[in-house]
């Protein structure tokens, strides 16, 4: 984007394409109440009124709408902002875009509007990234804590470390500026105000985990050789006939995936049957390929054996693969099995999928290890990018602390304490290029 297409009027539909009850078509910039006007019977669009009226596309009426006039700075993008909002049919909304691009607006770009909010200073950065979690969120908990996000939390926790910072940087500066009126500050103080510092930051590191898991979710794959009940068990979980299921050995070619919400994201995956066959063909072979690296990238693994067959050498071998992973044993069939079957591996879960004998109690097991990969609440939640800056600025503390210790120049202390500003500048924003902006907006819809 180039600083004459930032001063453009733009506009975009802000709901999803489809049937609907209502759809928005949002305008931003200096010609929206223009163009509004142009567009539409109105005579007048008192700013903070709810304003009914026609869109017009010259003297043929398109749709009865509401249109919702925002006068800068009192609006999303800090700019004046005209929302109109119309019946949710896909051409009607976009006919109604049409008429607007048609008298003086352009198409905006991926996340525009809220990049134009990040400019205008009507959010932070943070809060503009939390905006794009927030609407791609894919689970509640996920949504939940996006909004403590959007709502400043992460953004006032940097502003109070980088506050403290700065302050003993400035300590610093004016101790080397006027000696003869200021005394530097006493290396015993810079530790203690370095450590501290170390601790915040630490604090929001320590929630990186649990960030990722909430962002990326928690996969799952089920693993095992052919016809134990995987395809079964992957569709029993769904509550859907997701993957398709016969008794002929190989059915699964291909890795299938589905996603569940359990609080946390769950990516569930079924597999092909891991077997050793001559006689496999080559799609199989592919497919069990798939499944060998589905189960190390999983990050738990369910492993199904049949009871029925007891634990053969082709599930030992498979066994192999996932043991050091972690995993769920389950021995499926167990309606078939002999009455003196006993699981031969370690917490074995046994159920069957046919006859739902165990299953709920599989499904509870199921939840409570992926419950344990990240804790009920988390205070801080940072996506790859802000980590980054953050590890950046506790390397950049670190050296300032070891400096303070061994008592060097207090004017080279300066420099990892400016550095460390700079890192969390970038969490906020205060700090960007051009490149890194474009990347994370480009990630955003049209018409955020």
């Amino acid at each position: 984007m180039n600083i004459n297409q930032e001063f453009e009027t733009i506009a975009a539909i802000s709901t999803p394409i489809g049937t609907g009850g209502v759809g928005v078509i949002r305008i931003s910039g200096d010609k929206s109440f223009e163009i509004a006007l142009k567009v539409s019977d109105r005579k007048t669009l008192p700013a903070g009124k709810i304003c009914h009226g026609w869109i017009l596309d010259k003297e043929i009426k398109i749709d009865e709408v509401v249109i919702l006039p925002f006068k800068n700075p009192n609006s999303y993008t800090g700019e004046d902002v005209v929302e109109i909002q119309c019946h949710g049919g896909v051409n009607v909304v976009r006919n109604i875009l049409d008429v607007v691009l048609k008298n003086g607006a352009r198409m905006a770009e991926r996340g525009e509007f809220t990049k134009r909010a990040f400019l205008n200073k009507k959010l932070d950065l943070s809060q503009a990234e939390a905006v794009d979690d927030l609407i791609h969120a894919k689970t509640s908990n996920f949504a939940i804590q996006s909004a403590k996000n959007l709502s400043g939390v992460l953004a006032s926790k940097i502003n109070e470390i980088k506050g403290d910072i700065f302050e003993t940087a400035s300590r610093i500066v004016a101790g080397i500026d006027f000696p003869e009126d200021v005394a530097e500050p006493e290396y015993s103080w810079l530790v203690e105000k370095f450590s501290n510092s170390l601790v915040q930051i630490n604090k929001i590191l320590d929630c990186a985990k649990s960030s990722d898991i909430l962002r990326q979710g928690v996969k799952v794959a089920i693993v095992g050789r052919p016809n134990v009940g995987k395809s079964s068990l992957f569709n029993a979980l769904l509550n859907l006939d997701r993957a398709i299921v016969t008794d002929i050995a190989g059915t699964t070619r291909d890795v299938i995936k589905e996603t569940l919400d359990l609080g946390v994201s769950v990516t569930l995956i079924d597999t092909a049957g891991i077997r050793e066959n001559e006689n496999i063909d080559k799609v199989e072979e592919i497919g069990i390929e798939y499944s060998k690296q589905s189960a190390q990238e999983a990050d738990l693994v369910i492993f199904l054996y049949d009871a029925q067959a007891g634990l053969t050498q082709e599930d030992k071998e498979i066994y192999e693969i996932i043991k050091d992973k972690p995993h769920i044993n389950v021995a499926n069939k167990i309606d078939l099995a002999k009455e003196s079957f006993k699981p031969e591996l370690p917490d074995t879960q046994t159920i069957s999928v046919y006859s739902k004998n165990g299953l709920e109690t599989f499904k509870n097991t199921l939840k409570q290890t992926i419950f344990k990969f990240t804790p009920e609440e988390t205070e801080f939640v940072t996506n790859q990018r802000q980590q980054t800056c953050l590890l950046r600025c506790k390397e950049s503390l670190e050296r300032a602390l070891q400096a303070a210790q061994t008592e060097e120049l207090q004017d080279m202390i300066y420099i990892d304490l400016k550095s460390a500003l700079l890192s969390l500048d970038e969490i906020t924003g205060e700090v960007i290029t051009d490149d890194i902006l474009n990347n994370i907006f480009d990630h955003f819809c049209i018409g955020k």
